[in-house]
């Protein structure tokens, strides 16, 4: 395909002709492009809602592609390195759960980092899948876990060689990335795939300075959020797939079961403008990107009680090999506050938004939207916070490492359908967990459905609370109780575990 190529929108030529026909609609959507909710049209414009449109001819249909979205899809396969694309309007969650289902089946063991995001936690229970976890390198200094290594790997492999795929983050939400070229060759040297989580990499593959993206370092598959560091509107994704150890039909089939049969043409739309930016100015726009950060972060790094995650934290560390710059981890604790406080500060008093907050840290994402006025004003709004605010907070009451992982005992999809009962937080010690918990943002489980949970976790969980971060996953909005598996089916669980491992 040549480059010239990428300066065509197909969704978009497609959508502007159908207006142009003046077609009279009598088909879904209800607000017939606007007509039956003009304050609707008003607010948000008569080109967004003219092209609100549904599957029908002249517009393919995302199920089975044929005409003008399997040629965006193949523009973005081009663009982004792959050998197929698939455009997703459920957001990488539903590419995550699809390259789960696309490659194991119910029961089939998939290796997985403990430190994965809710969507692959649900992938597992959709799916049926048996996780085998890897405990992933964790920064006690940041509070933070990293990546998994080729030895971590090679190792669970050769406990488990009837997995079925390897599962890797590329980056992590902190901007770590592993060493996936390695990852990559030791899992093909047992024809096994590799899927990638790269929600916070689809920028990567437009600059060299940047880590390597899924497609570079040989991976199978990846799934990427353009909506996040790249260009289109938000639940607007990317997934990508090349080699023979996946086949292409079998993952269009898979999201055929969880993809939308309605999809939004504005998401889509917005998916071959992102992809036509970066392919025709991506490594441009990237380098002015790069700049801004590395500037900010060399003007951070002078002020007092904060530390950036920067090179010099993440060399020769196991699943740490290069780290993306434009994610900048900043480490408050020696400022006595919390990352939630430094959070609220920003958003209060500076009309800043972080991208996410934790016990210690927070995470300032810069993209290609930011200008040179904006991340000027970061810096002069941070030294002033640093000068006023330091040593004012609550966090220097306590220190505390991340709790060790809890046991996994039960199957993510048998602990979630299992015979429950709710408990109170503190009654729970000893009980398999039948929810997830975690803080959102990052959305990474402190403990997953069917695992123990331990003193430890229950002690973060209320630290965490305290501090008034954001819990989810439980049925309990306020997370005071918290679903648990009866003692019948942990122990029928354990005893066929048992038999198993004896040949029973």
């Amino acid at each position: 395909m040549e480059k010239r190529e990428q300066k065509r929108t197909p969704l978009w030529e497609a959508l502007c002709a159908y207006r142009g026909e003046g077609i009279i609609p009598f088909h879904v959507p209800g607000h017939k492009q606007g007509r039956g909710n003009p304050e609707l049209r008003e607010k948000l414009g008569a080109t967004t809602l003219g092209i609100d449109l549904t599957c029908m001819e002249g517009l393919d249909n995302i199920l089975n592609p044929l005409d003008v979205i399997k040629e965006a899809q193949d523009l973005a396969a081009e663009a982004f390195g792959a050998e197929h694309a698939y455009f997703l309007v459920n957001g990488t969650t539903c590419g995550i759960q699809a390259m789960i289902m696309a490659v194991c089946a119910p029961g089939d063991k998939l290796i997985v980092p403990r430190n994965a995001h809710r969507s692959a936690i649900s992938g597992l229970i959709l799916s049926g899948v048996q996780p085998v976890y890897l405990q992933p390198e964790v920064d006690q200094r940041f509070g933070i876990a990293h990546g998994i290594t080729p030895q971590d790997v090679e190792r669970a492999l050769r406990e488990h060689p009837d997995a079925k795929g390897v599962f890797v983050i590329n980056p992590t939400y902190y901007g770590v990335a592993p060493d996936l070229e390695g990852i990559v060759e030791v899992a093909h040297a047992r024809n096994v795939p590799v899927l990638v989580d790269e929600a916070h990499g689809a920028h990567l593959c437009f600059h060299p300075d940047l880590p390597p993206s899924a497609m570079e370092a040989g991976a199978d598959l990846s799934a990427a959020s353009t909506h996040k560091l790249t260009g289109s509107l938000t639940q607007s994704s990317l997934l990508l797939q090349q080699g023979k150890l996946v086949n292409p039909q079998r993952v269009k089939a898979v999201l055929n079961l969880t993809q939308t049969t309605s999809p939004s043409y504005i998401l889509l739309a917005s998916l071959d403008f992102a992809r036509k930016q970066m392919a025709l100015a991506g490594t441009r726009l990237l380098a002015g990107l790069l700049r801004k950060a590395r500037w900010v972060r060399r003007q951070l790094s002078r002020l007092p009680g904060i530390e950036l995650l920067d090179e010099k934290h993440i060399e020769g560390r196991p699943g740490c090999r290069y780290l993306d710059p434009t994610k900048i981890t900043i480490n408050v604790q020696q400022l006595g506050l919390s990352g939630q406080e430094v959070e609220s500060i920003l958003r209060h008093k500076y009309r800043i938004q972080v991208e996410l907050s934790d016990l210690y840290n927070i995470i300032l994402l810069l993209s290609i939207g930011d200008s040179w006025e904006m991340v000027q004003y970061l810096v002069d709004c941070f030294q002033d916070l640093v000068k006023t605010w330091g040593k004012g907070g609550s966090i220097r009451k306590f220190t505390r490492a991340l709790p060790p992982l809890p046991a996994a005992l039960v199957s993510p999809r048998a602990a979630f359908y299992g015979e429950t009962r709710a408990v109170s937080l503190d009654e729970a010690e000893g009980a398999i967990s039948a929810e997830m918990i975690m803080a959102y943002p990052p959305g990474i489980p402190l403990i997953c459905p069917g695992e123990r949970f331990s003193r430890e976790i229950i002690d973060y969980i209320r630290i965490l609370k305290a501090e008034g971060l954001v819990l989810q996953g439980t049925e309990d909005p306020h997370l005071e109780r918290v679903k648990v598996l009866t003692q019948n089916l942990v122990l029928v669980q354990q005893h066929r575990a048992i038999g198993q491992e004896a040949g029973l």
